[in-house]
C-alpha cells in the first residue's frame, strides 16, 4: 500500500515543473475546515513576534500561491500532505514535517490529490530579528514530531478567545519556547530516531520496515541502523522485534487476550509465525510462557 501511494505521488509530481512566474492565489474547496488565530482575538500573539496562525483540515482543494510575503511562513504536517513548488523543485509535504519558508520568497503549496486530506498547522512569524533562524534555515522541508503537540497547543490557545487573559499568556509563553527550540530539535537525527521507536511501540500491529522507519526519521537505512545500534545496542529490526516481544510477554499475564489475539494485536498475522519468534526469543512458546506466570502467582 505505501509503495503504491509512493508510485501515485511520484505520478502526480511528475507532471509538476518548478515555477518562474508567480500569482496571488488562494483556493478552498467547500469541504475544507479552517481556524484561525489573529492579533486581535490573541493579542499575546503580538507580544511574541507572530503575525497570525491557523489549524486546518484540508480535502477536495486547497492551495495557496504568494510571490512573496513580509512575513515567515511555517507549516506543521500532521496527517494527508500537501506538495510545495518553489523556483527551483517541486517536493512532498509529508505527515510530522515543518516547512520553513523566510519571509520575501515566492511559493506554492497545494493539498496532495493523491491523499486529498490535510491536517496542518500555519503560522506566521514576523521577519524580525527574534526569529531570524527561519532565515537561516532557508526554504526547507524539515522532520518535525512535536506537531501533535503543537495542535493541542493551539487548539487550546483558540479555546481562550474571549478567555482567561493569564491562561492564554501562559500558552502563547510554552508557544514561544517551542518554536524557539525549532531549529536545534529538527536537526536532531539522534532524537528523531528515538521519538520514531516511542511511535513504533504505540503501534506495533503495523507491518513496519527498515525502510519506512528511515523514511520517517528523513535518514538513510545506513544512518538508521548506525544510531539504532548506539542508542538500543541492536538494529532498527531487532529492536522492532524486542518492542513485540516485550509486548507480548505483557499481555500473556491476562488470560482475556487468546494467543492469536495477541498475535493479531502485535502485527503477526499468523500465530504460527508469532509463536515460533516467541519461542525462538524467550526459549518457549506462548503458551507455556502463560502457564508458567500463572504457577508462579499461585504459588505466592
Amino acid at each position: 500500500m505505501c509503495e503504491n501511494r509512493e508510485n501515485l505521488c511520484k505520478s502526480v509530481m511528475s507532471k509538476m515543473s518548478p515555477k518562474t512566474e508567480w500569482h496571488e492565489e488562494v483556493y478552498l474547496a467547500d469541504a475544507c475546515k479552517e481556524r484561525f488565530l489573529t492579533t486581535s482575538d490573541i493579542p499575546e500573539l503580538s507580544q511574541e513576534g507572530i503575525f497570525m496562525a491557523g489549524m486546518a483540515e484540508l480535502t477536495d482543494g486547497y492551495y495557496v500561491e504568494r510571490c512573496g510575503v513580509a512575513v515567515h511562513t511555517l507549516i506543521f504536517t500532521l496527517e494527508g500532505g500537501g506538495i510545495l513548488t518553489t523556483s527551483d523543485r517541486v517536493e512532498l509535504i509529508e505527515p510530522y514535517s515543518l516547512l520553513v519558508i523566510p519571509a520575501g520568497e515566492p511559493f506554492r503549496f497545494e493539498l496532495n490529490s493523491v491523499d486529498n486530506y490535510w491536517k496542518m498547522i500555519w503560522l506566521l512569524p514576523q521577519a524580525i530579528a527574534k526569529w531570524q533562524q527561519f532565515d537561516a534555515l532557508g526554504l526547507t522541508i524539515l522532520p518535525y514530531h512535536q506537531c501533535e503537540q503543537m495542535w493541542s497547543l493551539l487548539n487550546l490557545i483558540h479555546c481562550e478567545i474571549e478567555g482567561r487573559t493569564a491562561f492564554r499568556r501562559l500558552l502563547v509563553s510554552e508557544l514561544n519556547l517551542i518554536l524557539t527550540g525549532v531549529e536545534s530539535k529538527s536537526t536532531s537525527s539522534v532524537s528523531r530516531v528515538h521519538t520514531l521507536f516511542n511511535e513504533v511501540e504505540s503501534q506495533l500491529h503495523l507491518p513496519w520496515t527498515v525502510k519506512e522507519m528511515a523514511a520517517k526519521c528523513f535518514i538513510s537505512e545506513e544512518q538508521l541502523n548506525r544510531i539504532s545500534k548506539n542508542l538500543y545496542g541492536m538494529s532498527p529490526r531487532s529492536r522492532l522485534i524486542h518492542l513485540r516481544m516485550e509486548k507480548a510477554a505483557d499481555l500473556l499475564q491476562y488470560q482475556e487476550w487468546t494467543i492469536s489475539m495477541i498475535a493479531q494485536r502485535l502485527g503477526y498475522k499468523d500465530p504460527y509465525n508469532f509463536t515460533h519468534r516467541f519461542r525462538k526469543y524467550f526459549g518457549c512458546s506462548p503458551s507455556r510462557y502463560r502457564k508458567n506466570i500463572i504457577q508462579q502467582l499461585a504459588s505466592i
